[in-house]
């Protein structure tokens, strides 16, 4: 088989969480590749401040929407602006979720354990069950969700956030099962990246922590990028369902 490099080019990518971190290195590499780039989190300013630059640099259309991927109202006029905006989406990227850190277990309240579920996975259950049909509508699609390998070996402060990011693997599987063959659906699994949250690590604990997986140290953003590039495209044309980790090498070790 060959891979057309120029595949995603006039293809639309909605990613969730795209102004900044992970989400703006996959927002930036969709552009680059030659696809419409929808850029939606909370701070709409900010959203269409990178579709701005996006499009000066690239050429692309890009839009940046507000969202509170927590709130069901909100998500679904997300989805209404976006085909509104651009007729159909070809790649959903569903990476907003937040990772609150508490002082212990039993200190968690009601409305921070259901924060970190809505965004986590209530969030990108509607948006992915409102765009999925349309995709298949259209033709066909790739829907990649952005975990965590806290998901399977979640630390004391991510408990919460793990049992969320697990909940979206399953989901992943669930709606590969239900919206193929047309649409894929896959998900990375990220180790830790240096992104804004990494600025609150204890650098030191952090490193010593590194040296113990295979690559030793921490992902720069941008390392990001080949996994969704292949999972958003025809390269991965057979591949759905799949838990991909990108994260050094921590979840090949025991």
């Amino acid at each position: 088989m060959t891979v057309d490099r120029n595949e995603l080019n006039g293809k639309v990518a909605l990613v969730t969480g795209g102004s900044r971190g992970l989400g703006k290195e996959m927002s930036i590499a969709l552009a680059r590749e030659g696809a419409h780039v929808i850029i939606a989190s909370r701070n709409e300013d900010s959203c269409q401040a990178l579709a701005d630059e996006i499009t000066q640099d690239t050429g692309v259309q890009a839009r940046g929407i507000g969202v509170h991927m927590g709130d069901w109202n909100s998500v679904t006029a997300l989805a209404d602006e976006a085909y509104d905006a651009f007729g159909r989406v070809d790649v959903l990227i569903n990476n907003a979720g937040i990772s609150p850190l508490y002082p212990s277990l039993d200190q968690v309240s009601e409305a921070l354990f259901d924060k970190i579920f809505d965004a986590n996975i209530k969030g990108p259950f509607r948006l992915s069950a409102l765009i999925a049909p349309r995709m298949v509508a259209d033709g066909g699609g790739s829907i990649i969700n952005i975990s965590s390998n806290a998901a399977e070996r979640p630390a004391p402060e991510y408990v919460p956030y793990g049992a969320a990011k697990a909940a979206l693997n399953s989901l992943t599987k669930g709606l590969a099962a239900t919206y193929g063959p047309s649409v894929r659906v896959n998900t990375i699994m990220c180790g830790a990246f240096f992104t804004d949250m990494s600025k609150g690590w204890d650098s030191e604990a952090f490193e010593d922590l590194a040296a113990q997986w295979p690559l030793a140290r921490g992902g720069d953003p941008r390392e990001i990028i080949g996994a969704v590039l292949y999972l958003a495209g025809a390269a991965s044309s057979y591949t759905t369902g799949v838990l991909l980790p990108v994260d050094g090498g921590r979840m090949a070790i025991g």
